[in-house]
């Protein structure tokens, strides 16, 4: 029987903290047969393994290879665990005793994809690529048990992708709504504290007031003219003219200060916004004398100060809500796993969602108002629309004009998402939708949106394909009407 070190590399060629092993075979030969991929084997084919491998341990802790080296070696672990991490993407997964893992026959992995640490104490067998050959002819059943092994890694890695790609949706989703929320709550945050202060000095007035003792006829004139002005204001504020706010402000200043009237500061422009003009507040001298028409005029602004606070935290309250509501319908919330979906609206919830990206951005609408409702999950429909709107605003730079069509083509529905961004080159379009291929720079995106785009629309037995020339890209989605059997 051949020394196992003949087949083995110096210990110059090993990694600190990892060393080899002079097992007696008895002893490997009891644990290779304790490996579930390498069940059945014949004692010989076993032999056959431990001559033509090195054997190798490292203590827990210790790093056993790194992101980018050469993929040379078969492992097989015997014992421990060892962990693969990539760098800013976590735990990728975890290579327990008893697995093969590393470089396998028919495998295209030119290097490994991330840097590998004993989790514990590990003890492994690793068989060079240049002996993959001769192992094939000696034990011919590793070809069928090394593809095994070769289709549960890509569905671990397909599991993995999906997961990876559901969390970034989660994220930027969550990283829109949080965006979207803080305006109006940062609204209303300050629009409630201004009205706290504002009602202190409102009462403050409303007190003083009473302390004037104004006769019958001048409180019923008062209110007559307070309601007159009111109706005033709300027929302007159906037609506002914003131009015409700072010239009224400048002419409620120069007229407050004329009168010597205190708080001209903050009384012109509650006045301004509400679109008064210095005659409307020349009645009250007509009813009231000097010192009581001045009160009346503070005392008023103070109330159209206050009104408005109230106004903006109804409207930022308001907006919160429509807000939470456009999330329920976007994630489709307390509901079944399958609705009925009306595209147009589905369209729409995730334009909600995208809302502060498209301030610069001109929509386009051209929904069929006939277009039959569709049986599906909403939230990964509403994940398509996400994808493809995000896509055509980073080409667009948030800046430009989106198309959004939707239509009846045969037995299928028919949405498309234009964008006036730059071309795709042709010699793209056939790997657009490929996992990891993206256009992005380095670090911009993942290459993964659009293949899970992909996967659920094929998913639904449809297709969704890409048209582009200069200044006019179209992704167009199509969707069997009925989904009968999809399922």
């Amino acid at each position: 029987m051949n020394s196992p070190t003949q087949t083995i590399p110096s210990h110059s060629d090993l990694l600190p903290g990892v060393s080899l092993l002079h097992s007696p075979e008895p002893t490997l030969l009891e644990a290779l047969r304790r490996v579930r991929e390498l069940d059945d084997l014949s004692e010989n084919e076993y032999l056959w393994l431990i001559r033509n491998s090195r054997e190798t341990s490292a203590p827990g802790g210790t790093r056993l290879f790194h992101d980018g080296d050469p993929a040379v070696y078969m492992t097989i672990i015997l014992e421990g665990e060892i962990q693969v991490r990539r760098q800013n993407a976590g735990l990728l997964f975890i290579g327990r005793s008893g697995h093969l893992t590393g470089l396998l026959p028919f495998s295209r992995m030119k290097s490994v994809g991330g840097s590998g640490t004993a989790g514990e104490f590990v003890w492994m067998l690793q068989i060079p690529k240049e002996k993959f050959p001769e192992m094939l002819d000696a034990v011919p059943s590793m070809g069928q048990r090394c593809v095994s092994v070769l289709l549960d890694r890509v569905r671990e890695v397909a599991r993995l992708e999906q997961q990876t790609e559901k969390l970034s949706a989660l994220g930027k989703l969550a990283a829109n709504l949080a965006h979207e929320l803080n305006n109006p709550a940062s609204a209303a945050q300050r629009a409630a504290s201004n009205l706290l202060q504002e009602l202190r000095v409102y009462g403050k007035l409303s007190f003083e007031a009473g302390g004037l003792c104004l006769t019958d006829e001048q409180e019923t004139r008062y209110m007559e003219w307070s309601a007159g002005v009111r109706t005033a204001i709300e027929r302007r504020s159906k037609d506002p003219d914003p131009l015409a706010s700072g010239s009224l402000e400048e002419r409620l200043t120069v007229w407050l200060e004329q009168r010597k009237t205190t708080d001209v500061w903050s009384m012109a422009p509650a006045f301004a916004e509400a679109g008064i003009e210095p005659g409307e507040l020349a009645v009250l001298d007509e009813f009231l004398s000097g010192e009581a028409a001045d009160l009346a005029l503070a005392h008023f602004a103070s109330s159209l100060r206050a009104e408005r606070m109230t106004g903006a935290v109804l409207e930022s309250t308001r907006r919160i809500f429509e807000l939470i509501r456009a999330i329920q319908q976007y994630s489709h919330m307390d509901q079944g796993s399958l609705q009925d979906v009306d595209l147009a609206q589905s369209l729409e919830n995730t334009l909600s969602m995208l809302h502060y990206r498209m301030k610069n951005v001109r929509v386009a609408r051209e929904f069929d108002p006939e277009l039959p409702r569709i049986t599906a999950n909403g939230s990964e429909l509403n994940q398509v629309w996400m994808t493809l709107l995000e896509n055509a605003l980073d080409a667009m730079q948030d800046k430009g004009k989106i198309r959004l069509v939707t239509q009846h083509v045969g037995d299928m529905v028919c949405v498309e998402v234009w964008n006036d961004g730059p071309e795709i080159p042709p010699e793209l379009h056939s790997r657009i939708f490929e996992p990891f291929f993206s256009t992005k720079p380095s670090g911009a995106g993942s290459g993964l949106s659009l293949d899970a785009a992909h996967r659920i629309v094929t998913r639904y037995h449809g297709f969704i394909e890409v048209q582009s020339r200069p200044g006019a890209t179209c992704f167009q989605v199509r969707i069997p009407h009925t989904q009968a059997g999809a399922y």
